[in-house]
């Protein structure tokens, strides 16, 4: 029988030993665990790589990777029979428990969970292989900044312009399947044009260059993470043969500072997937590696869908009549106007 401690375990040697082994594991100079912090007042949270809640000695059958941990990932849980959830970025007190502390709601249901994030970075080649090209150079601190992750890549054969990256994301993220879903929802529910979803609305772009513009050697970079204008203008200075800026996992706009200095510097920049699709980028390698290490337990995945709705549009008619209701008796009223 597999423990939680087990999982654990194996996350340790499949990190390199990035992951506490224990709580008692001395944290003060562990490199990856790391306050995150924007300086706004009570929202920091430390990143704490291993088991986070739960009894370690705790037999298990079942666990589910995830990518943000909520109350929804707490639900199904309890309602599909997980014992544990491997969560890849930082679980926080009440963010990631629906608002009430996670004791309380974890322990209703007896789930343990994990958090890997930053300790997991960096250990396969997953996304830049997604976005078609081999990465030679890579540092997950660029910068001198904690997870600041940047690569230097070379692309593969079949990769020769900006539109056959495009065109390799669309079909490994299946695409043309999630709008033929979003497409068949809106005509059973009687949906307009105007609902939709993010990995669709999202989908990569071309800012500098077009779809047969030619790319020779790639700047993957992760604009969340703290890359700036003066990376970039480091960056090329180090590595001059760059001709290509790739963001993904989050995006810019086209009129942002980073875009302007690619502009100034001759690059391409290109858009690649967003964050709603890391599941299938580090989800899914370490959902496999978590059902090769531990062939006892059963691995599930959790993927978060989040759709825009119009107000109009959103639950059918009874459900509309209820909201407008206590929008108008309960709450407009007691606004002074």
């Amino acid at each position: 029988m597999t423990t939680v401690q087990d999982v654990v375990q194996e996350l340790y040697h499949l990190t390199g030993g990035r992951v506490l082994l224990s709580k008692s594991v001395p944290k003060e100079d562990h490199p990856f665990v790391i306050w995150k912090s924007s300086g706004i007042e009570g929202k920091e949270v430390l990143e704490n790589p291993g088991l986070v809640y739960g009894d370690p000695n705790r037999r298990i059958q079942k666990i589910a990777v995830a990518m943000t941990l909520s109350e929804q990932d707490i639900e199904l849980a309890a309602a599909t029979g997980v014992d544990a959830i491997v969560a890849h970025h930082p679980i926080a007190d009440g963010a990631s428990s629906g608002g009430v502390t996670l004791r309380n709601y974890l322990d209703l249901y007896d789930i343990a969970v994990i958090e890997l994030h930053e300790a997991f970075h960096g250990l396969h080649p997953g996304i830049p292989f997604l976005h078609g090209h081999k990465v030679r150079h890579a540092d997950i601190h660029y910068g001198g900044k904690e997870g600041n992750v940047m690569y230097i890549g070379t692309p593969f054969s079949e990769i020769k312009t900006l539109g056959d990256i495009l065109d390799r994301l669309d079909t490994f993220m299946a695409l043309e399947e999630e709008e033929m879903t979003l497409e068949a929802e809106r005509g059973l529910k009687g949906l307009s044009s105007s609902v939709t979803e993010t990995s669709l609305v999202t989908r990569g772009r071309i800012f500098l260059g077009e779809t047969n513009t030619p790319v020779q050697h790639i700047l993957h970079i992760f604009p969340h993470t703290g890359f700036t204008p003066e990376d970039l203008v480091e960056a090329k200075r180090s590595f001059p043969e760059i001709d290509t800026v790739l963001a993904s996992i989050s995006r810019v706009r086209k009129d942002s500072p980073l875009v302007h200095q690619a502009r100034k510097l001759g690059l391409n920049f290109i858009i690649g997937n967003c964050h709603v699709l890391e599941i299938y980028e580090n989800g899914l390698p370490l959902a496999y590696a978590l059902e090769m290490l531990l062939p006892n337990l059963e691995v599930v995945i959790f993927r978060e869908k989040v759709t825009s709705i119009p107000l109009r549009e959103m639950g059918n008619s009874r459900l509309r009549e209820y909201g407008e209701r206590m929008a108008a008796n309960h709450l407009v009223n007691r606004v002074k106007v």
